[in-house]
């Protein structure tokens, strides 16, 4: 068994010093909750990469796999973190089809590199995922995180049609296929979905693409609470518009976006900073859908008789649903000590999102709710300090935050926490975890644990 210590010098024999990193300076940018790697290995093919599995196994090293390094805290802290194998060298585009709209490609592709070549086919990938500017194929698959086009063509698991990877015995499997079409075996490349590098290392994905859009145009509508904007989303869902993305937000996050927008001198949204409950709508298709749309949308906003409404202009829907897409990173952001929670809800209702609000501010904290669709709540907590108190407070919150979701036959996930709100609140749940079915799965997966041992998702 190799010790950390002498873990770069005996990686360079099986790989090759070039593709080893060991300076201090460059392990401080790959640590997950303050633990850092004892060596940095950046393959550039699958085989190198399967070296690597297989050397760490049977020295009974951990690897944790890697891709844009933006959502490292998401789920438990890994109990061991021997090598952080680091699959953006993996880039290229192994198969694509415009014409039957599939596309295979490398785990460490960038998404905006992905998107400016599909762009040229008139095509897109809808994974609109938060720090879209960094984030990887496979770190976007890998974590799980929502897209805010899930309300038009669903989930990643909607369009992910198959995909290679390396499991904890170091061989190259495959599941799924290049084709949407695919009737034989078993979808086990949709376990890898949000598994945070638990199971394997992911190499290759294969996904359904979608025609790019002629136009898009954007809608904002305002309310004095939530109960009417929730009126008004269930008013939108009954009407069977075919949008893109339908969210709500509180009076918190929309200031949160004015003020980002203000520093940045992005376009001036100027309801954002007056207004309780905002919805923001997307939209889709040729010239006159999208007229047609923003027209019904104004509709069923003076039906309601609440509120106010404006179709936005195309730098400022570019602007507002750019940063509801990135609202995962500007509120885990939004204060020292930040709690970021997700809650799946089968429905989201006033007492919800009243509930939460309440919550917060009776623990002496601030609060933002995010609603999107399918019954998925963002909640952030806020706290001015990461004293005591505050972590005190932060775990209370998350707990009631469990609870509510459990009383409304939902389930919440932690995202992102301070150290000890995460050790508190998660590792509670952990012995279930590590003897239901996710443990079955890791086993099945990964034997000897070679892969991220410990981090578990942050269900709570």
């Amino acid at each position: 068994m190799s010790t950390t210590t002498d873990v770069p010098a005996r990686l360079a024999e099986v790989i090759g010093s070039k593709r080893i990193v060991a300076a201090a300076e460059e392990l401080e940018t790959y640590a997950v909750d303050g633990r850092l790697p004892g060596a940095i290995v950046r393959p550039v093919s699958t085989e190198e990469a399967i070296e690597v599995v297989r050397f760490a196994r049977t020295e009974k090293l951990a690897i944790l796999p890697l891709g844009g390094r933006s959502k490292c805290e998401v789920g438990m802290t890994p109990d061991r973190y021997d090598i952080a194998l680091d699959m953006t060298g993996l880039r290229e585009i192994a198969h694509y089809d415009p014409g039957d709209l599939t596309l295979s490609v490398d785990a460490g592709m960038r998404l905006r590199e992905l998107e400016i070549h599909l762009k040229q086919h008139g095509q897109v990938l809808p994974l609109a995922v938060p720090c879209f500017e960094s984030a990887t194929v496979g770190g976007s698959v890998s974590c799980g995180i929502d897209s805010a086009l899930r309300l038009q063509y669903g989930s990643v698991r909607d369009f992910v049609i198959g995909a290679e990877f390396i499991d904890g015995t170091g061989q190259l499997c495959k599941s799924g296929g290049r084709v949407v079409k695919n009737v034989t075996g078993y979808d086990l490349h949709k376990l890898l979905i949000g598994s945070l590098g638990t199971l394997g290392v992911l190499t290759r994905v294969n996904f359904r693409t979608y025609p790019l859009p002629a136009i898009s145009g954007g809608y904002v509508a305002c309310f004095g609470n939530a109960q009417e904007a929730l009126v008004f989303k269930k008013a939108v869902e009954k009407s069977g518009l075919p949008l893109a993305n339908l969210e709500l937000f509180d009076q918190r996050a929309a200031r949160m976006i004015h003020a980002i927008l203000a520093r940045t001198e992005e376009a001036s949204l100027p309801e954002l900073e007056r207004e309780e409950w905002c919805a923001y709508g997307s939209f889709e298709g040729s010239e006159e859908v999208v007229r047609r749309i923003g027209g019904e949308l104004e509709k069923i906003t003076r039906e309601s008789g609440t509120g106010h409404s404006r179709i936005l202009e195309p730098a400022e829907d570019v602007v507002l649903g750019g940063m509801l897409r990135e609202s995962f990173e500007w509120l885990r952001w939004g204060a020292p000590a930040t709690l970021l929670c997700r809650l799946a809800l089968p429905e989201v209702t006033e007492k919800v999102s009243t509930e939460l609000s309440q919550l917060a501010g009776s623990l002496g904290l601030a609060s933002a709710v995010i609603v999107r669709a399918a019954g998925i709540v963002y909640l952030g907590v806020f706290a001015e300090t990461e004293n005591e108190e505050a972590i005190t407070a932060l775990q209370k919150m998350a707990t009631s935050a469990m609870a509510i979701a459990r009383s409304e036959n939902g389930h919440a996930t932690l995202l992102h926490a301070p150290l000890m709100v995460k050790r508190s609140v998660v590792g509670a749940n952990l012995s279930q975890a590590q003897t239901g079915l996710q443990q079955r799965v890791k086993q099945a997966f990964d034997p000897s644990g070679v892969f991220a041992p410990g981090r578990v998702v942050g269900g709570i």
